[in-house]
């Protein structure tokens, strides 16, 4: 007989561990100040606290890891990342580590077969960095005829498949794709594709299609990005959804995004231009004032949100999934489309925390390497000097850790190691804290476990 399901962020009761880890430093990034042993059960934390705190819940059956100098995190979530394209083109990128945005290698998944293997392959390299949870922004039907062949409707039979014998390496959450990635989309598909949303799955904590995505605009180096200016050439871009003129595109948009939150699902929107940022702000606001439920509706990029703009996000409980790597890669050509200085002003990650916004850090792989590591690296580099290192370090590893679950919408149960979450964890070489963010890339990630269950070991046989 199986016992009872424990609801999401329920107290777990004091019982025998599966699994015990001892370190230097537990984070639990739940505001308390680190533990040094953590006690995991049915795949959730159990109790997070010194030596002594987990002795009494270590039995014969216990498997304990001595972890000597290691740190333990909770499980690192990238919150846009194309992990099927990544599997596919890995270990080419579409940006070289200093390179600029240019055309990336073309290795189309062809097969249903392909396209499983680029899943596993995405798994197996996501395992390796830490990363326990990701979310796909954009499969569908949109993209079946697709030549890249990583986002459409058999990609989302791949995944439904693994998450049914148990192989995905990660928590996948996805966006539904009613258009062409990074092109056009029109009010009457999109309202015909929310008409065949049919759930989440046998288990969301594994595989949740949790809402949908649409893209605006394009980004600003390619001078698509919608704006409220024009480019230093003279140009102006426009709305990626179709219609007669920007009126017209610009209501059609706003129509897509009211008819999701009627739906009851998140939007996810790639908005770039201040124009774009605006007009979904505005979308949003009409639609909560229809229906006033926050589904968790963010802005992708956002590269040129302003001030204005993220009170408004914070007040509308929009948040911002944002790429520090690309902001240091791409500021020269920011400023060569719009104009010198502009790039000064463009992805305010300060300025989003300093406003309250959920900031998740993300890596946008395969468009850069998903190593979280290196973009927390890089926001630490855009942002300039932090008074208190440990509080950037803090603040920056809650955008890879706390912000995406909230993004998730599965803040109660994964996120932080307080007792009752999801025993999601990475293991590091190092204790991050006794590093600065731009030292961090060069510590290690030695283990990962996902549900209590190891899934990545750096080096086999080297944790007793």
């Amino acid at each position: 007989m199986s016992s009872p399901r424990i609801p999401p962020g329920a107290p777990v009761p004091t019982s025998v561990a599966d699994l015990v880890l001892r370190a230097a430093a537990v984070h639990t990034m739940a505001g308390a100040a680190p533990a040094t042993a953590l006690a995991v059960r049915d795949g959730r934390v159990l109790r997070a606290g010194t030596d002594a705190d987990v002795r009494e819940l270590t039995g014969p059956g216990t498997t304990v890891l001595d972890l000597g100098d290691r740190a333990v995190l909770p499980g690192i979530n990238d919150a846009h990342l194309h992990a099927t394209w990544l599997g596919a083109l890995w270990p080419d990128t579409l940006f070289a580590d200093d390179g600029a945005p240019g055309p990336g290698p073309e290795k189309p998944l062809r097969t249903a077969a392909e396209r499983r293997a680029a899943i596993l392959r995405a798994g197996e390299i996501l395992a390796a960095l830490g990363i326990t949870s990701y979310t796909e922004p954009g499969l569908g039907p949109g993209e079946d005829d697709g030549h890249i062949g990583a986002f459409g409707m058999s990609v989302v039979e791949q995944y439904r498949e693994l998450a049914a014998e148990g192989l995905l390496r990660a928590r996948v959450t996805a966006l539904w794709l009613y258009g062409e990635l990074d092109g056009p989309s029109t009010f009457g598909t999109f309202r015909a594709g929310l008409a065949t949303v049919d759930g989440a799955g046998a288990d969301p904590r594994r595989l949740n299609f949790r809402g949908v995505k649409i893209f605006a605009d394009g980004i600003p180096p390619m001078r698509s990005a919608y704006t409220h200016h024009c480019y230093a050439d003279g140009s102006h871009a426009h709305l990626l959804v179709g219609g007669a003129d920007d009126p017209e595109r610009e209501e059609n948009f706003t129509r897509m995004v009211r008819t999701a939150h009627e739906a009851g699902l998140q939007v996810g929107v790639h908005a770039t231009g201040d124009r774009a940022i605006e007009l979904m702000l505005d979308a949003v606001e009409r639609a909560r004032e229809e229906r006033d439920v926050d589904l968790g509706h963010y802005v992708i990029h956002g590269d040129l949100v302003n001030a204005a703009q993220l009170k408004r996000m914070a007040r509308l409980g929009v948040g911002l999934s944002a790429q520090a790597g690309i902001a240091v890669r791409t500021a020269g050509v920011v400023d060569e489309a719009l104009g010198a200085g502009s790039s000064a002003a463009a992805w305010p990650l300060r300025e989003a925390l300093d406003a309250g916004i959920p900031l998740c850090l993300t890596s946008d792989a395969p468009v850069l390497p998903p190593d979280w590591r290196k973009e927390i690296a890089a926001a630490d580099q855009w942002m300039g000097p932090a008074e208190d290192v440990g509080k950037r370090m803090e603040t920056l590893l809650r955008c890879y850790t706390v912000h995406p679950a909230q993004q998730d919408g599965a803040a109660s149960w994964k996120g932080t190691l307080e007792p009752g979450m999801a025993a999601d964890l990475c293991v590091l070489s190092a204790d991050p804290f006794a590093v600065t963010p731009g030292e961090l890339p060069a510590v290690e990630v030695d283990l990962t476990v996902l549900g209590g269950q190891i899934v990545h070991e750096r080096s086999p046989g080297t944790i007793a």
